[in-house]
């Protein structure tokens, strides 16, 4: 059984710690709301294992519950240990029906960050995982996968988060979008189409919309977000500098990795200024350590364990 904590606040304090707690709090919720249905799943359809990503706090109870291993799923760069604590004051109550003061603890660590970004802190032994970006299916265009000359190709986006952090990415992809727009580059801009559908409109860009990022991530010079997760390792997976301009302290902590890697630029919230932004974007365009350092990452994540073959580790695990 692989259960989901996706979701989460549409708004959160501000500063990293009050930012995690708050998040942790809201997900536990979200565990305590989905228990009894999971529970009745699972007693009628017994797994032999659980897997819940990073804060799907409801994996490890369910696990508990049925005395089965629990494997958790770390999916991002970002540490756990705010979110966690948040979580334990809620599910506390839980906690204490299974005698547990603190989460259950995974019998399995799977994580997605590659060695070379793996701090001290962050020693402990685990069950390491090849990011793969991946898309759904659609025709591609061929300026999709395969550029243009001359001109640096950049790529623009602020993820496909939905809810109401939509209009809040509509007005970020617009003031990039207009940051750079005067340099001599090549831009693309991908989103959702509530979000990029009226800069398309507003421009005749037919390369402004939803992107196969996977695919056109590789083609591009750079790419300017705002500091999401999935964008960020996507970018080092196919050895693209990244410059990421991020609106929440969970986005700094997401990029913090890369860019202290030395595979692109974080600007500071409150720092994303059009001038910030071009010069910042000049920079890593013009300066090949930031290419080679995010190919050296490229590299670092490709000689990780697939997918395929943690479900094999996984499998083998589950039958004893």
């Amino acid at each position: 059984m692989w259960t989901d904590g996706s979701g989460g606040p549409a708004k959160a304090p501000q500063g990293p710690r009050e930012t995690m707690l708050f998040a942790g709090r809201a997900l536990a919720r979200m565990a305590e709301s989905s228990l009894d249905a999971l529970l009745g799943l699972a007693r009628d359809w017994r797994p032999d294992m659980v897997v819940g990503v990073s804060h799907a706090y409801a994996a490890g109870l369910v696990a508990t519950h049925l005395d089965v291993p629990y494997v958790r799923n770390f999916l991002d760069l970002v540490g756990t240990e705010e979110a966690d604590e948040g979580a334990t004051e809620i599910l506390s109550p839980q906690l204490r029906k299974l005698g547990l003061d603190q989460l259950p603890q995974p019998e399995v660590l799977i994580d997605v960050c590659p060695p070379v970004l793996r701090g001290k802190e962050n020693a402990s032994p685990v069950q390491l995982i090849r990011f793969l970006a991946a898309n759904e299916q659609r025709p591609l265009e061929p300026w999709m996968y395969a550029r243009g000359e001359g001109k640096p190709r950049v790529l623009i986006t602020a993820g496909t988060r939905g809810g109401p952090s939509r209009a809040m990415n509509a007005r970020l992809v617009r003031m990039l979008h207009d940051a750079l727009s005067a340099l001599d580059i090549e831009i693309l801009v991908g989103g959702l189409e509530d979000v990029v559908g009226g800069l398309r409109a507003e421009l005749g860009d037919p390369r402004i919309g939803w992107l196969p990022m996977d695919i056109v991530a590789p083609t591009c010079d750079l790419i300017v977000h705002h500091g999401g997760g999935v964008t960020a390792l996507t970018a080092v997976s196919a050895g693209t500098p990244q410059l990421a301009v991020p609106q929440e302290e969970y986005q700094v902590a997401c990029c913090r990795p890369i860019t202290d890697f030395g595979a692109g630029i974080q600007l500071a919230p409150g720092q994303g200024t059009a001038g910030h932004i071009a010069r910042a974007c000049r920079e890593i365009l013009a300066d090949p350590k930031y290419k080679r350092r995010s190919q050296a990452l490229a590299r670092e994540i490709a000689a990780q364990p697939t997918p395929a073959d943690v479900a094999q580790v996984l499998e083998q695990r589950a039958a004893r």
